[in-house]
């Protein structure tokens, strides 16, 4: 096998310096003649040269890289939001990178610790289980841009997007209510982000201020949040008794509609489901599911926006950008029937 062409080799083949390739082909090569310029990238091309990475690193101090850390790259409330990000560092010219640890702590300081000895430019933390010792310790150390996400709540003063999931929960609750529901059930995981917390919250004060009773010693069923949680727990909801159940996000919801099927259970005539994260399947379910949408795509690239802003100043004031939800009614809640 042929050894890689080197940067030499096309300077040689050129007949002109290593710095003058290096310049014309990082678009610094304005100073040279267009002559010079089409034969060096005729010449790239015609040797198949691609520049080597770590050798351009320590020449720039940069790897363009940004590193994503999601809890479950899986769900696909991740796969769209990193679809968000590719698109906004592609036009940006970096390249990112994720990481799905499964809220591991020890996986996520050992990836953390990697991309801070490969410098990375940045990163987007969407994991619940980075602390704020992980980045006392690893990233504020090394001088390491960061963006805190969605579940990541850690007391910390740096850059952060997150959405008010509060207001979801709110309306969540005031679209059952208004449908006439009274007897409410909720699937949340039994150990909550912070995230999860506000959301429950936003729905338990709304039916509070509705004068509904709900009792969370009783009305909630704890369930995973994936779709195997959501069908395995169809027992459990439909122990409740309720007329509607409101599913900490779709994945859950969707798990749900198989296991009501299986018992018989029709959507919404016999019990109203509602999730939350509008994302792609929602729609593609029958009934269409009713859900509270996170603008996920949006999320995204801003995501992405913000942590090229902090590495292109260091010394900005800090970014917290809130994103409002709104609901998006289908076919799978209506009226309660007597």
């Amino acid at each position: 096998m042929n050894s890689k062409v080197t940067i030499k080799d096309l300077a040689e083949a050129a007949g002109v310096s290593v710095t003058t390739v290096s310049q014309i082909l990082n678009g610094k090569g304005a100073r040279f003649s267009e002559k010079t310029q089409e034969k060096v990238i005729t010449l790239r091309d015609q040797l198949h040269y691609v520049p080597d990475f770590n050798a351009r690193n320590l020449i720039l101090r940069s790897s363009r890289t940004i590193g994503v850390l999601v809890p479950n790259i899986g769900n696909p409330f991740f796969s769209t939001f990193f679809r968000g990000i590719q698109k906004v560092c592609r036009q940006a010219h970096y390249f990112p990178i994720v990481f799905s640890a499964s809220n591991d702590e020890t996986s996520e300081k050992y990836y953390l610790g990697n991309l801070v000895e490969r410098s990375v430019d940045g990163l987007i933390i969407s994991s619940s289980s980075v602390t704020a010792d992980t980045i006392d310790s690893i990233l504020k150390p090394n001088h390491i841009p960061y963006l805190l996400f969605d579940r990541n709540q850690t007391h910390d003063d740096g850059d952060r997007l997150q959405v008010d999931d509060y207001q979801g929960g709110q309306l969540a609750a005031e679209h059952l209510v208004k449908l006439g529901h009274q007897k409410m059930v909720v699937m949340f995981p039994e150990n909550l982000t912070n995230n999860l917390e506000k959301r429950l919250h936003g729905f338990t004060d709304e039916l509070k201020k509705a004068g509904i009773n709900f009792n969370p010693k009783t009305d909630i069923v704890n369930a995973p949040l994936t779709k195997l949680g959501g069908y395995e727990h169809a027992d459990d909801v439909l122990a409740k008794k309720a007329t509607a159940v409101f599913c900490a996000n779709d994945e859950l919801a969707i798990g749900l509609y198989r296991g009501l099927h299986e018992h018989g259970i029709k959507i919404p005539e016999e019990l109203s489901v509602m999730g939350y994260d509008n994302i792609d399947l929602a729609e593609y379910v029958t009934p269409k599911l009713t859900t509270i949408e996170q603008p996920i795509l949006k999320l995204g690239e801003t995501s992405a926006q913000l942590i090229l802003k902090r590495i292109n100043d260091l010394k900005m004031e800090r970014q917290l950008v809130d994103v409002p939800v709104k609901l998006v009614e289908r076919e799978s809640t209506a009226q309660p029937h007597s």
